[in-house]
């Protein structure tokens, strides 16, 4: 999934033809662009010096001033600026010193309203990303909660968080694992009227069945073989605060009983006494496992998950979360970079872009752990797609284009990896596994012209 972008992009094309800068600006406008145009390189220069833009489109040659010399001119004067070149006089080697000089993307003349839109679109995707990283500006609500995101979903949620922390009311929080369930519980008791108190954590699905009652409750010395003591358990020692219950759906049904008499009569009786003992908590329970099925299978008591469900907040994955994958990502850079002492590692376009498009089946921990690892393991303050785990660099988008045709795909892996060759034939042969006769062939048929190497 891209990041969301406006629709109001300011773009710039120079183009010494009437004709092309009459179709461009129309086709860009229709899309909600804001267009401006220029007929040679020296109009375009007093543009930018006047208007801030997003993305300048230039031909490669024109008269007196080339598009080279205008792209070489924005890199060393507008690096927040996308660059993009469109040529009648389409080469491997001048695709290739296009981008050398800086242009984000090439298009060869003529092309369709598709191609045109879709190359403007990649462009400026490459910009947003970056510009993403490096926001430094924290949403106000992070200064409350300590949560990162300015998604609409994660807006939604630290509404919800606002609202839970004004009641006593017990929460549920569902989400999947990763997803930061207790920080959102720690968000709700530590702006609560409770937040001079404790804040005690439980993983019910880390303690042992047999231990479990003991841990939450309590024990007296001697009510059972390892008892030497009599020990106070976790809801006396939350008592005044709030109890966080993680997995709520891991306890047994027998466990599930006491703690519906916890939420019902605010009481509760330790290991091996008969007194019951007033405690005042706040319950908030976390689970990553859907609990009305299991109250269907019988494995989950219906009146605990209504007594439960009373406010629900379900925080949702980091895949569906769009832009704030770029957030955390610089979150977590400017973190551990200077936890290690280091100068911040930056990613180039095609890394985000792997980001981006990963599933995160770990959610925002295994986020956390990446960029941690890429801070304290890499010599280089520049991160690149071969320096990304395996199982990133490899799986497909979740958005991959399937509509495309495999002669389309071939077509573009070929461009790919010329490209990344610099155009040299024998290279790119060998990569591809074809030999050299073959390769021109196919440069021929998809329309790549040759050049020496």
């Amino acid at each position: 999934m891209m990041p969301v972008r406006s629709s109001n992009e300011s773009i710039l094309v120079v183009d010494d033809s009437d004709a092309t800068l009459e179709v461009i600006q129309r086709n860009l406008s229709a899309e909600g662009y804001k267009v401006y145009t220029a007929g040679n390189v020296g109009d375009a220069i007093a543009i930018l010096e006047q208007t801030v833009l997003d993305l300048v489109i230039t031909d490669l040659k024109m008269p007196k001033v080339s598009g080279l010399d205008l792209i070489r001119h924005m890199r060393e004067n507008y690096p927040d600026c996308e660059v993009m070149m469109i040529t009648g006089y389409a080469t491997v080697e001048g695709a290739v010193e296009a981008v050398k000089a800086g242009a984000e993307e090439y298009l060869s003349k003529p092309f369709t309203d598709d191609e045109l839109l879709k190359a403007v679109r990649t462009a400026l995707e490459k910009l947003y990303m970056r510009r993403m990283t490096r926001d430094s500006s924290i949403p106000a609500l992070f200064e409350s909660y300590s949560i990162m995101g300015k998604s609409a979903c994660m807006l939604n949620i630290m509404n919800a968080i606002g609202k839970a922390t004004s009641t006593n009311a017990t929460v549920l929080i569902y989400g999947e694992s990763g997803t930061g369930k207790e920080l959102v519980a720690r968000a709700i008791h530590y702006n609560s009227s409770r937040a001079s108190s404790a804040f005690v954590p439980v993983n019910c699905g880390g303690i042992p069945e047999s231990l479990l009652e003991s841990e939450l409750f309590g024990h007296l010395k001697g009510s059972f073989t390892s008892a030497n003591e009599t020990r106070a358990g976790f809801f006396q020692t939350a008592d005044g605060g709030t109890i966080f219950l993680d997995e709520v759906g891991e306890m047994s049904l027998t466990m599930q009983v006491k703690l519906l008499r916890v939420l019902q009569d605010k009481e509760f009786c330790m290991v091996g006494s008969t007194k019951s003992s007033k405690v005042d908590v706040r319950i908030l329970a976390a689970t990553n496992k859907d609990l009305l099925k299991l109250v269907e299978k019988g494995n989950f008591r219906e009146d605990l998950y209504y007594r439960l469900n009373v406010i629900n907040i379900v925080i949702p994955p980091l895949r569906e979360r769009g832009d704030d994958i770029l957030l955390l990502t610089n979150h977590f850079i400017e973190e551990y970079s200077r936890k290690a002492g280091k100068d911040p590692i930056s990613l180039s376009d095609n890394a985000l872009r792997v980001l981006i498009n990963y599933s995160w089946p770990g959610n925002v921990r295994e986020l956390e752990n990446l960029i941690q690892r890429l801070v304290v393991m890499t010599d280089s303050d520049s991160i690149d797609v071969n320096d990304l785990p395996s199982l990133m660099r490899f799986s497909v988008s979740r958005n991959a284009n399937l509509n495309k045709s495999l002669a389309e795909m071939e077509a573009e892996h070929i461009h790919n990896v010329l490209m990344s060759v610099d155009g040299n034939k024998s290279q790119a042969s060998r990569i591809l596994g074809i030999d050299r006769k073959t390769l021109r062939e196919k440069m021929k048929l998809y329309g790549f012209a040759e050049n020496k190497s």
